[in-house]
């Protein structure tokens, strides 16, 4: 076997399993040689490879939200109408998370610290996600289905926000209100509602509505 395959092989597998130590333990609980020792490697190998454990704990992160700005950016919401596009949109957003809580965690353990790390990750930075929302709010607004004045932060916020607080509260909010928020069930009861949430803020026609019936 060719060094170069091996070598690729247990970095996938590495980060594989530093994403479950990390996610499950913190960075401050995490260990190195726990990681190595469940993988097929060692833990000179990991500092090798990474440099150190801020340097493993960053290839996490990088993965973590390469994965999510994967889904995305391949989302192919130009070749959708504005409001098919921005549904398939937040629907993806929610499954991802549903699918993947260790990136919730992740990300609950980098606020922890501040933000220390993620700041270096350039799949996190908001050039890899804004320009497809903004060019997504700019087709609404455009053709009559969004409202004017829509933020592509906002919207972003909005949505993550949605998808994340369903698995990063998944075990309080079952414990005090008795909901299986790990159903599949339940998840596509709260998919629905997040869709609908998001897609009654960006409509035209919901403001349309209101100033017809008064609402404010």
């Amino acid at each position: 076997m060719k060094r170069e395959q091996f070598t690729e092989r247990n970095r996938r597998e590495i980060i594989e399993i530093a994403t479950a130590h990390f996610s499950d333990k913190g960075f401050a609980g995490a260990r190195v040689d726990e990681i190595a020792a469940a993988t097929a490697t060692s833990k000179r190998m990991i500092y090798y490879h990474f440099g150190s454990k801020e340097g493993l704990y960053r290839a996490v992160l990088t993965e973590a939200y390469r994965g999510i700005r994967s889904v995305e950016l391949d989302a192919g919401l130009e070749n959708l109408p504005p409001l098919v596009a921005l549904e398939h949109l937040v629907a993806l957003t929610f499954d991802y998370h549903f699918h993947h809580p260790e990136l919730v965690r992740l990300v609950m353990d980098e606020n922890m610290r501040h933000g220390l790390h993620v700041g270096a990750v350039e799949e996190a930075r908001n050039d890899q996600v804004l320009p497809n929302t903004r060019a997504l709010i700019d087709r609404g607004v455009a053709d009559g289905s969004f409202r004017a004045g829509l933020d592509p932060v906002d919207l972003h916020m909005t949505i993550s926000a949605l998808a994340f607080y369903f698995v990063s509260n998944r075990y309080t909010f079952s414990t005090i209100f008795g909901v299986d928020t790990m159903s599949a069930q339940a998840a596509s009861k709260r998919r629905a509602q997040v869709v609908d949430a998001v897609l009654r803020y960006c409509r035209a026609d919901t403001l349309d509505m209101a100033a017809a019936t008064g609402e404010r």
